[in-house]
């Protein structure tokens, strides 16, 4: 089905309406990498957060996202938070957008769609993203901010997050996100970490109505 042809705004998506995966060099590079570096509670909840953004994108009515770029974003947005890719000074979400940046250009992505990805990957952590400043970092935002926090739950069909998480189930992200990031924040506490610590990610993590969905 063509995008131009799904479901908009007051017709809610169901989990069929989802595009597919881009088959792409870069899009099945950051697939590989995911799969390799994340553990599974990370690498399902890293997909999750892509079909959550492509959910929100048809619930709202946005057009024109580009849907390689989100895909690759939304793979690789909590990669800074894995030990391999870990940074010493930089906040976790900035260096997974200089991860996205390396991949990229390997896939053949010139300089200012490179910058993109790292844009996208970063602004995910924001507390908010107008889609009229950044497209994919609003939808990724707010994705990552649905699988996390619980924000906009009721805004998805139960049937559709049903779906979604009988093919990705949570697993351990509470604990293993919650500790993960903590840790970010105690060695860079003036990164976005220290503030999602202070906003109380790990009991907003708990507290997920996801969670409790079966």
């Amino acid at each position: 089905m063509p995008l131009s042809d799904l479901p908009r705004a007051a017709d809610l998506p169901r989990a069929s309406d989802l595009p597919s995966a881009p088959d792409t060099p870069a899009a099945r590079a950051a697939r590989d990498l995911a799969t390799e570096y994340h553990s599974p509670s990370l690498l399902n909840h890293v997909i999750r957060s892509w079909l959550w953004a492509e959910a929100f994108a048809q619930r709202d009515g946005l057009d024109g996202v580009d849907h390689e770029l989100l895909y690759v974003s939304a793979l690789l947005h909590d990669i800074g938070i894995v030990p391999e890719f870990d940074n010493v000074s930089l906040s976790y979400e900035d260096a997974g957008g200089h991860v996205a940046v390396a991949l990229t250009a390997g896939a053949g992505w010139d300089a200012a769609r490179r910058t993109r990805a790292h844009e996208v990957v970063v602004r995910h952590n924001w507390p908010a993203v107008d889609p009229a400043f950044d497209l994919e970092g609003h939808l990724l935002e707010t994705a990552t901010a649905l699988d996390i926090s619980g924000a906009r739950a009721d805004d998805l069909p139960l049937e559709l997050r049903r779906e979604v998480l009988a093919s990705y189930p949570r697993l351990d992200l509470a604990a293993e996100f919650g500790a993960g990031v903590a840790d970010q924040a105690e060695r860079k506490p003036d990164t976005q970490a220290h503030r999602l610590v202070l906003g109380g990610v790990r009991e907003k993590l708990a507290a997920n109505p996801l969670e409790s969905i079966g």
